[in-house]
């Protein structure tokens, strides 16, 4: 297996790339189109504006090979705004396309007193407790969370895990070989962990 990270510049990648290091993955990092060519996982974290991290994926050139990696089941990672790309719009940028995988919109957190962004340790509700992603991890495991915005799938079988901050949200979104998560695993210690081991047991036949 070989883990391919995409770094467009926007996103904690050593942190990401350590992650996966640390549980013995080959690992490189992606810049362009042609450097997927002989990756098994692939894998987009990101942190800061929707919209810009859109338009750096696009500036590369990225944004339809994405969308044709996940097109064809292969097994896809997405982790924060990476996961909110999974998308088709969101309300941080409302003139930019997400990449549009699954129906949906991010929306951000309604004022209801509580601070946002959302950071820290939080409980996550796996929909499908049995679901490999979840192996080895104790029920409602928790995980790290830094953001304003939460993604709301139009399928609610796409919804892998729910989460409460605010309001109940989609912490995690399954298709396929397609995993993508609010949290950041890569900063959730243990259960974090074993995310990533559990997402590279996945091939584009599982």
């Amino acid at each position: 297996m070989k883990v391919g990270i995409v770094d467009y510049g926007r996103g904690n990648i050593r942190s990401v790339e350590n992650a996966f290091l640390a549980i013995g993955a080959d690992v490189v990092l992606i810049t362009r189109p042609e450097e997927m060519a002989d990756i098994t996982h692939l894998v987009v974290p990101g942190q800061g504006e929707f919209g810009d991290c859109a338009a750096n994926l696009k500036k590369q050139g990225m944004f339809a090979p994405i969308q044709q990696w996940a097109a064809e089941n292969k097994p896809y990672l997405g982790i924060c705004v990476g996961y909110q790309l999974v998308f088709e719009q969101g309300e941080e940028s409302p003139d930019t396309r997400g990449l549009g995988i699954l129906p949906g919109t991010v929306k951000r957190f309604p004022d209801v007193g509580l601070k946002i962004p959302h950071m820290g340790w939080n409980a996550v509700h796996p929909t499908d407790p049995d679901h490999p992603i979840w192996s080895g991890m104790p029920d409602d495991p928790y995980f790290y969370f830094v953001h304003s915005y939460y993604p709301e799938p139009t399928e609610q079988n796409h919804i892998a895990a729910s989460c409460d901050y605010a309001l109940p949200f989609a912490a995690a979104a399954i298709r396929g070989n397609l995993v993508a998560t609010q949290f950041h695993p890569e900063k959730s210690q243990h259960n974090g962990l074993q995310l990533l081991r559990n997402f590279l047991a996945m091939s584009p036949s599982s």
